[in-house]
């Protein structure tokens, strides 16, 4: 995010819907979504988990002129914040995904049939994937949903079992803006992505979500039994926060 520190100039207080671009950055098209907001007394532009699209927030009635003039002073910083993410994140036979941390040669089988699973050859960590090759992709995400549940569950089992809180059940979804989420009902959400993240952080999630069936907040006593489930959340916390978009940034359509 990268905000305006003087206020801009308002033109009028008309709310409108939200406007749909293609910002060019060095060559590369980038969706753009720009929202007025009547609270808003600043221009604020976010790039979106994963690196593919960019979302600006601005005052209500705010001068187009001025907005354009905000993108083109910013250019270079969208450039440098976007150059970690990869133009060509597709997955592919010879490509590399991470599992729990660890990075993956993926290597096509040949077979339409067959499991996709790891092994070690030549000492190097191996996805190998079967099935058509148009549909490897959709092949791993689907091994690492799986992996993801089975790290999950017994991680939540564990520390719902140290807080004595029951939870009601656990689904795996492909969210962009969190990670995680709790519901009143004792209903757990995660993103499956979690699974390419090191154990710890997989384990701070867990532990994250779990300590939400106590404290449906992000209080202090929240934090206090967050750590108390898991004593390397900060670490954790600091992984995901430099991390997390790159795992977002991966296409395995």
């Amino acid at each position: 995010m990268f905000p305006l520190l003087s206020k801009p100039r308002r033109t009028s207080r008309k709310p409108a819907a939200p406007e749909s671009r293609t910002l060019d950055v060095a060559g590369r098209s980038m969706p753009l979504t720009i929202r007025q907001h009547d609270r808003a007394t600043r221009i604020t532009l976010r790039i979106e988990p994963g690196g593919r699209a960019l979302k600006m927030t601005i005052p209500t009635g705010l001068a187009v002129r001025e907005v354009n003039a905000f993108l083109d002073r910013h250019q270079g910083w969208l450039l440098t914040k976007l150059a970690k993410f990869s133009t060509e994140s597709r997955l592919h036979d010879g490509g590399e995904v991470p599992i729990r941390g660890v990075m993956h040669s993926i290597e096509h089988s040949g077979s339409l049939r067959g499991l996709t699973e790891v092994s070690t050859i030549d000492g190097k960590a191996v996805l190998r994937v079967s099935g058509l090759p148009e549909h490897l992709g959709k092949r791993v995400a689907t091994f690492l949903k799986k992996e993801a549940r089975a790290d999950l569950e017994r991680l939540v089992a564990h520390h719902a079992g140290a807080i004595r809180k029951p939870v009601r059940s656990i689904a795996m979804k492909d969210t962009r803006s969190r990670w995680g989420s709790c519901s009143s009902e004792g209903n757990l959400s995660f993103s499956w992505r979690i699974a390419m993240a090191p154990p710890s952080v997989i384990d701070y999630l867990a532990a994250h979500e779990v300590a939400h069936l106590k404290e449906m907040n992000h209080g202090p006593r929240f934090w206090a039994l967050c750590r108390k489930l898991c004593p390397h959340m900060e670490e954790a916390k600091a992984w995901l926060k430099r991390h997390g978009s790159q795992l977002h940034a991966i296409d395995f359509d």
